[in-house]
């Protein structure tokens, strides 16, 4: 049961307008564009590189083929095969990317809704 309305915060970019839940997150993927996620890495402190738009490319890939978000297993390994390394090793790319987590910046900046039953980290 809820009990207090939701916080909505609107934001205007070159590329379209987003709602944002308190925490930042998209409150719908399907409006997400390169704009946003541009505008989320630099909030975070993030330069977007090749490395990046892969990853956030696989979550949304991911979104589309299977209706809901990629889990961070599946990130790793992808990150594995990609690089040709171990778990361990694609967890240090991982965390290189997004040093804050890849819930808090990667499925933020890939225009994913906030999960519910996930840590932000």
């Amino acid at each position: 049961m809820r009990y207090r309305a939701d916080v909505v915060k609107h934001v205007s970019l070159p590329g379209g307008s987003f709602d944002l839940d308190e925490h930042g997150y998209i409150t719908d993927p399907n409006k997400w564009t390169p704009d946003f996620a541009r505008y989320i890495a630099d909030q975070e402190g993030i330069t977007l590189t090749d490395d990046h738009w892969q990853v956030l490319e696989f979550v949304r890939e991911y979104h589309a083929c299977h209706g809901i978000m990629a889990d961070a297993r599946f990130v790793l390994k992808f990150l594995a095969k990609r690089d040709k390394t171990d778990k361990s090793g694609a967890k240090h790319i991982l965390f290189a990317l997004f040093p804050y987590g890849y819930v808090k910046q990667a499925v933020k900046m890939a225009g994913m809704k906030q999960p519910r039953a996930w840590s932000t980290g």
